[in-house]
């Protein structure tokens, strides 16, 4: 039940409860059903009453909506720690180590935007990594931009090792040169502000969401400055996939 079926439903009797008092105390339809009505049955009123402060003081419904979002809301951040830890074991193996905060995990959702109502871009509801350091750069991609966009535009996983990319290119007249000869998806159809923004990520992982009409909602992506021999597992890939099965179940109403 959702937060607005569960208001409903306490309104409803909220409402109920009140129409039926009302009704009595003013004689609607008319004197002779309400006495009808009530003849034999003197507990009416009473549960009428109980009905009314009931529903209208404590909203069990919604209570107990609140109550069962929040037991989900546990359970997800549940598996997407498991997963995580998961993930940062594999990514132990890496030598040398990586720093504690590098590898992170992102959760995006489809959302469409007054520049783009159509189309729409992917926004980042969600970020796990291990430390606050280094902070989360903005991007919000259109279809097709960067490994995240890639994913979106041909809805499946992705996997991309840019670190041979980042070595190659060093200056933004090496880039459009390189955009030239290859084409913009050598570059992940990114702008030479956006690729200098992100190249120190050259571990890039993206696997889709989607809904439970198979259509693509958003994705979840792995990155990290290097390591992508040794990233580039079964076991990341599961973890990923696991979660966005979960997450587009439950449509990211509990990430």
């Amino acid at each position: 039940m959702t937060r607005g079926m569960a208001k409903l439903a306490d309104r409803s009797f909220l409402l109920l409860g009140t129409l039926c008092l009302a009704g009595n105390a003013y004689h609607v339809p008319s004197a002779g059903a309400w006495s009808s009505i009530l003849q034999g049955k003197p507990y009416l009123l009473p549960l009428f009453l109980l009905v009314v402060g009931v529903f209208g003081a404590f909203t069990p419904f919604e209570q107990w909506q609140s109550r069962s979002v929040s037991d989900q809301n546990v359970l997800m951040r549940r598996s997407i720690l498991s997963s995580f830890g998961k993930i940062l074991e594999l990514a132990t193996r890496i030598e040398p180590p990586l720093e504690t905060g590098d590898l992170a995990l992102h959760v995006w959702r489809k959302r469409r935007s007054i520049r783009h109502p159509v189309s729409g871009t992917l926004k980042r509801v969600a970020t796990y990594r291990m430390a606050t350091s280094p902070m989360t750069r903005a991007f919000s991609p259109l279809k097709g931009v960067g490994a995240i966009g890639l994913c979106w535009q041909n809805d499946q996983e992705i996997r991309i090792n840019a670190t041979e990319l980042t070595e190659t290119i060093g200056s933004e007249t090496e880039f459009d040169k390189y955009v030239d000869e290859f084409g913009p998806g050598a570059v992940m159809n990114l702008t030479w502000r956006q690729f200098e923004y992100f190249r120190h990520r050259t571990a890039l992982f993206a696997v889709p969401i989607r809904n439970g009409r198979s259509k693509f909602i958003g994705c979840i992506s792995v990155d990290a400055s290097r390591g992508f021999e040794i990233l580039n597992d079964r076991i990341l890939i599961e973890e990923m996939s696991n979660l966005s099965l979960a997450i587009g179940q439950d449509d990211f109403q509990f990430v």
